[in-house]
């Protein structure tokens, strides 16, 4: 049987640990987790220690990607074979892991995204219409660059197998890592694939990306995965 990690990024989610947590416990699948504490400055430590979570504490905040990295790091000295990012914010559901991890599991894909654009019937949450604006742009940028299309490639609920987790343990890109680890995987031959999924919308906690940022985001967003696609081809 393989060895399936739920890697858990957390920054300042005090009110949704043992949401996610309890999400976890209640599902009927064998599988390990880890919370990483990006540097949390309120009551997160606390919780994980008075309820003897199983969690990686960061010093100081190293943003999503660093603390993602340290998930990845996690997995690939466990001996992992399966890594699943799971935000700590209560949005991903649980119950679509299997979905997401079957064509890992059967060599079908490298890394499988899961996405509420594929069948918008799927999730009735679709998020903001400038993120989903800002995504299309993002997409249309990465189906130009590496000639495949991502429908969501701003999701951080994605599995990958072992060969990808030894690449992110190594590797792992800090400022926009969704788009980027994905141009990454691509340029270099990895295979990706899509699932559609239901996501939440945050109950708890403040998300790290406001409206008057998405513009900004996007214009970096498209210039990375321009430069990435670039400086990886010539690096082969």
């Amino acid at each position: 049987m393989m060895k399936i990690l739920l890697i858990i990024p957390s920054y300042n989610e005090e009110e949704n640990i043992l949401k996610v947590y309890n999400q976890i416990k209640k599902s009927n699948h064998k599988i390990d987790y880890v919370f990483v504490n990006d540097g949390s400055t309120d009551n997160s430590l606390k919780i994980f220690k008075k309820n003897n979570l199983n969690y990686v504490n960061l010093i100081h905040n190293l943003g999503i990607g660093g603390a993602v990295q340290t998930g990845y790091k996690y997995a690939y000295e466990n001996g992992y074979d399966i890594a699943v990012q799971f935000d700590g914010d209560g949005q991903h559901d649980i119950n679509y892991l299997e979905k997401i991890c079957d064509p890992v599991i059967q060599g079908q894909a490298d890394m499988v995204i899961g996405t509420r654009y594929l069948k918008k019937e799927e999730s009735k949450f679709q998020s903001t219409f400038m993120r989903r604006l800002g995504s299309d742009i993002i997409s249309f940028f990465i189906r130009i660059c590496c000639r495949k299309k991502i429908t969501d490639p701003t999701s951080g609920f994605r599995a990958v197998n072992r060969k990808v987790i030894k690449e992110f343990a190594e590797d792992y890109p800090t400022e926009y890592p969704e788009p980027e680890s994905a141009v990454s995987l691509l340029v270099n031959k990895y295979k990706i694939d899509e699932v559609p999924v239901s996501m939440n919308e945050r109950e708890g906690g403040v998300s790290s990306i406001r409206l008057w940022k998405s513009v900004d985001y996007m214009i970096k967003v498209v210039l990375a995965i321009i430069i990435d696609s670039i400086s990886l081809r010539r690096r082969k």
